[in-house]
């Protein structure tokens, strides 16, 4: 069941995966192309360029520099997906002074990418737009897998938790709880640069369809860590070692020091990222992430 807020609140003024505002309009004699990407985020650690390890932006900037020689290429992503997230709808915007036309960027890009990573549209867009900062929303997608066999074909793209089955109504309640503007400091790993740990979240969501529970959570923006935090804490009530009333102590007291278990990265995906004005045909941002379907639980008795 979905719980929204009416009126969504705008992008938060430094999200902990936002980009460098070092980055601002494009220059003189150059256009500023967005894309939509995909990745499976399994082979990277994460967005971010690291030092001497595989990441998302180093890969598609090495892209775009085979087809632009003539600057510097630099990508900003609308968020900085942690080492093994997922993304169906990341947003990327780049500057570049050669002579390609924009729809020509996601065929000419896809054809120098690794098969993890896929453009699924590119348009131009002005020189003032950010990938960043121009967003008034992210959404990610956590799936969990409830049954007690192993699944192969879900291991990628899920948590297995097979020790008891989740209770998905308290579940949902804890996570609707979460609407509005609050302080989430509880969810906020060590080593974030946010002075604070106010955002807003302007939709939840959480079902179950057989041994899959899925939850869903647009905000603002999101806190280094948040959203997998989060989950580890989700997890705890629906298997009964967290009260619903703990829970909501934990994070409306900000007591970080009791939030111990990170969900682990392959459940989590960034499923789309929201602008004011549609940039890209639904069909290539909106649901491109696919869910399972799985039959009746396997759980005994269910």
């Amino acid at each position: 069941m979905d719980r929204s807020l009416a009126q969504p609140s705008p992008a938060s003024s430094s999200p902990a995966e936002a980009a460098s505002p070092d980055w601002g309009v494009a220059g003189a004699g150059t256009r500023r192309i967005a894309i939509c990407l995909q990745y499976d985020g399994s082979a990277y650690c994460g967005w971010q360029r690291q030092p001497r390890q595989p990441s998302v932006q180093e890969t598609l900037e090495g892209a775009i520099a085979q087809l632009d020689p003539h600057r510097p290429a630099t990508a900003v992503a609308a968020g900085r997906t942690d080492s093994g997230v997922h993304a169906a709808g990341q947003v990327v915007h780049f500057d570049v002074a050669g002579p390609i036309p924009a729809q020509r960027w996601a065929p000419a890009l896809n054809g120098r990418l690794p098969a993890t990573i896929r453009v699924r549209a590119a348009r131009e867009v002005p020189a003032s737009w950010h990938a960043c900062f121009s967003a008034r929303y992210r959404r990610y997608r956590y799936t969990l897998y409830n049954g007690p066999i192993p699944n192969l074909f879900l291991s990628p793209w899920t948590w297995h938790r097979y020790q008891s089955r989740l209770d998905e109504g308290l579940m949902a309640a804890a996570l609707e709880d979460l609407l509005g503007e609050h302080d989430f400091s509880a969810f906020m790993r060590a080593g974030s640069s946010r002075a604070h740990g106010i955002t807003t979240v302007q939709a939840v969501e959480l079902e179950r369809q057989g041994d899959l529970v899925v939850a869903e959570i647009q905000a603002s923006g999101f806190l280094y860590g948040m959203v997998r935090l989060l989950i580890g804490q989700l997890v705890a009530v629906g298997e009964g070692r967290l009260s619903l009333a703990d829970f909501q102590r934990r994070w409306r007291t900000q007591a970080r020091s009791e939030v111990k278990e990170a969900a682990p990265p392959q459940g989590l995906c960034l499923l789309r990222v929201g602008y004011p004005e549609p940039l890209f045909p639904r069909a290539a941002w909106y649901a491109s992430q696919p869910r399972y379907l799985l039959g009746s639980s396997e759980f005994p008795g269910s």
